[in-house]
């Protein structure tokens, strides 16, 4: 910066999802916000500012200082402008001292941590930021953002120059050479013919030439040298590491079609709408961009084997079975521990919302009748009709799904299993729910076709009595109802 007269606001390195600055204000604004803007989160815009002029309204610090902004000149981190020796010394910085300074910015996308660094010309990058900031950049900004600077002055004016600045968003940005930084235009009191460079030799040392010797201004100017060395990290982390997936062999034979992490994060607005919460994780409700299909994504726990388990165990399940009365499983997603699966979404929600609800009305019995008869059909298929026998192991109204038209369609086959015709299922493991569990599996673990039967029937006698397999704790409904005919006073409820 070449200040004419002292009163510059300064200048800022900024990221902005706009080119549109037509209604920025100047001054203490900084040339990209205005007053009714300022502070909006919506701008989506992050702004290291150098800044000249204490503005009371911003809560500037003093006339000479650094700032992080956020959509907002009230800066979320400032401090004067300053850096640290190799020593440790505090070294007091002065932005329209006339000296040229460079400045490093920093994104760590692991630690999100943004530093800013600043140092005179000729001094190499201090060991201690002087700016360090915790900041979650992917929640700021957008997929497409534009990189630049930004300048202003008020009632004074001011020159600003940046000689050379450097940007990477995948790795370490390039460093500059100083020594082939551009020279500096003459300040617009001295005359055109006289040539002015913040790195020729100082005064004493200038040969003498025609009428004497050249005047040498060492100007303000801020270079963003080695602007944004691992600024890189911000757009890396928010474009790559934000989207980021895992790819393994399993996923060649039993995977059906994969979504891009970015795909569905933008068709659920960011995981906003949740629909739905089990013992596997949360279930969002998304519409694909390319077809405008509702979707439903499951976003499987990830805290443990298990859930991992669970997530094969799905798709390896649901990949190839193909039936009017099963949730349709359009895809899946992995990113790092992230295990995400996705359905169509079913306007409804489940049968033991229905079921069981004091607010929504009653199914009729014509009703209650086709949803059980759907997941009998659904029932067949899996355990006769298929290329392998499908062991569901978990049969319940919970997952049991109603679409538009109340149909009923089984889901959820974290706990399913395969195995092959005529031969004897391998499980031992006690999975399922109480209540809907047949007595030889309490006893012995081992699961078969029988025991998603006994469900299913314990599923048939709750849809048709409007009770729970099990109330106050004790009362297991399929001994209640085999003791009903025999207790003629006791009374179902429909």
């Amino acid at each position: 910066m070449v200040p004419v007269n002292t009163g510059g606001h300064g200048m800022a390195f900024l990221f902005s999802p706009s080119l549109d600055f037509s209604q920025a204000l100047a001054s203490a604004y900084l040339g990209f916000l205005n007053s009714t803007n300022n502070g909006q989160s919506t701008n989506h815009i992050i702004a290291v500012e150098l800044d000249t002029v204490q503005s009371v309204e911003f809560k500037d610090l003093n006339g000479t200082h650094v700032g992080i902004d956020v959509n907002s000149l009230i800066s979320n981190d400032s401090a004067p402008a300053a850096y640290f020796s190799d020593e440790g010394s505090y070294i007091s910085l002065d932005l329209q001292s006339g000296n040229p300074m460079q400045i490093w910015i920093d994104y760590n996308g692991e630690e999100r941590l943004l530093n800013v660094t600043l140092a005179p010309i000729r001094v190499s990058k201090p060991n201690r930021p002087l700016l360090s900031t915790p900041l979650d950049l992917s929640q700021i900004l957008l997929d497409t953002m534009y990189v630049g600077f930004s300048a202003s002055i008020g009632i004074l004016k001011s020159n600003q120059y940046i000689l050379g600045w450097s940007f990477s968003r995948s790795a370490e940005a390039q460093n500059l050479d100083i020594s082939k930084l551009p020279i500096l235009p003459p300040p617009p009191s001295l005359t055109p013919s006289t040539s002015f460079s913040p790195f020729a030799p100082p005064p004493e040392k200038a040969k003498e030439k025609g009428r004497g010797p050249i005047i040498i201004v060492f100007p303000v100017v801020a270079v963003f040298a080695v602007a944004l060395i691992t600024i890189s990290g911000a757009i890396y982390i928010v474009q790559k590491k934000k989207y980021e997936e895992v790819y393994e062999d399993w996923e060649r034979e039993y995977g059906p079609q994969r979504f891009s992490y970015k795909d569905l994060y933008k068709a659920t607005k960011g995981f906003k709408e949740l629909i739905g919460k089990g013992g596997f994780g949360k279930v969002y409700k998304g519409v694909l961009s390319t077809s405008g299909l509702p979707i439903a994504v499951k976003k499987i726990s990830h805290d443990s084997e298990q859930g991992m388990k669970e997530f094969v165990s799905e798709i390896v399940s649901m990949g190839a079975l193909r039936h009017r009365n099963l949730v349709q499983l359009h895809g899946y997603c992995r990113r790092k521990q992230e295990l995400l699966l996705v359905y169509n979404y079913m306007h409804n929600k489940s049968l033991d919302t229905i079921l069981h609800s004091s607010t929504r009305p009653n199914l009729n019995w014509f009703q209650r009748f086709r949803i059980l008869r759907g997941v009998a059909s659904a029932l067949l298929y899996l355990h006769e009709e298929g290329e392998k026998v499908v062991l569901h192991r978990d049969i319940k109204p919970g997952n049991i799904l109603l679409d538009a038209h109340l149909n009923g369609k089984l889901g959820d086959f974290g706990m399913a299993r395969l195995y092959d015709h005529g031969s004897i299922p391998c499980t031992t493991n006690l999975v399922g729910t109480l209540g809907y569990m047949a007595p030889e599996l309490l006893r012995t673990g081992k699961a078969d076709t029988r025991t998603d039967v006994f469900a299913f029937g314990v599923c048939m006698l709750e849809v048709a009595c409007g009770r729970r397999p099990i109330e106050d704790g004790n009362i297991n409904l399929a001994c209640f109802v085999h003791t009903l005919t025999q207790q003629p006073g006791l009374t179902c409820r429909s």
